[in-house]
């Protein structure tokens, strides 16, 4: 006799209304929800401040901490990951300050000259028929390749080694999803920083797929 097949039930996403709604009546559940959903992020941009992983921590447990606190002020003039974020950014830069290491996040980093997005050299140069044009379109990603697990890993391991504001952006726009007016509230840079930011870290973490999938053959 065949068994019947298990039904995945999969709770559905709830609005911010709804998780405040739930917040500010003490449900827990949601609460350790919405923890898991934002911890290893809210880490991960607190280290950029503090270099102490344990400070890092601290700074994360006060953002909960002011965020329960704050749920009777919350507005809802930005998204609630929004504002979480916010006070997560303000209270690092607090312990910074207080640690002798007041940098912005504007500051952090030494991200070098703009790069381009590919070698110069698939360029058309200057004086030809379609100058700055491709002399030949780049080859499209074998999408096994690109989907497995080798190249998962590859492309966390690139990210991992990006200058600090570039990681944050990066991850927080590509990898949790964020908008960039979301991002940019969060961390409080504009539009046009977000923006290079999050154009030259793509740029590197491309320059290590198209290594790995498309590599130079070797000399002989």
């Amino acid at each position: 006799m065949t068994s019947a097949p298990e039904i995945e039930i999969v709770t559905p996403m709830r609005s911010d209304e709804e998780t405040l709604a739930a917040l500010r009546r003490g449900d827990e559940r949601v609460f350790v929800e919405l923890v898991e959903q934002h911890q290893a992020l809210m880490l991960r941009v607190a280290s950029r401040y503090v270099r102490n992983p344990a400070v890092a921590e601290e700074v994360v447990q006060e953002t909960w901490l002011a965020v329960l606190n704050g749920l009777g002020r919350f507005e809802g003039r930005a998204s609630l990951k929004t504002w979480i974020f916010r006070i997560l950014t303000n209270r690092a830069i607090t312990r910074a300050q207080r640690e002798g290491r007041a940098v912005p996040f504007s500051s952090l980093g030494d991200e070098g000259p703009d790069e381009p997005a590919v070698d110069a050299d698939r360029f058309r140069p200057e004086g030809d028929r379609w100058p700055g044009g491709w002399k030949c379109f780049p080859d499209p990603l074998p999408e096994e390749k690109l989907l497995g697990r080798e190249t998962l890993a590859l492309i966390d391991a690139a990210i991992a080694e990006l200058p600090e504001r570039q990681n944050v952006v990066i991850v927080m726009r590509d990898v949790e999803g964020w908008s960039a007016a979301e991002v940019c509230d969060a961390l409080a840079i504009s539009e046009a920083n977000q923006r290079v930011l999050l154009h030259r870290a793509r740029s590197k973490v491309r320059r290590c797929l198209e290594a790995y999938l498309h590599p130079t053959p070797a000399l002989t």
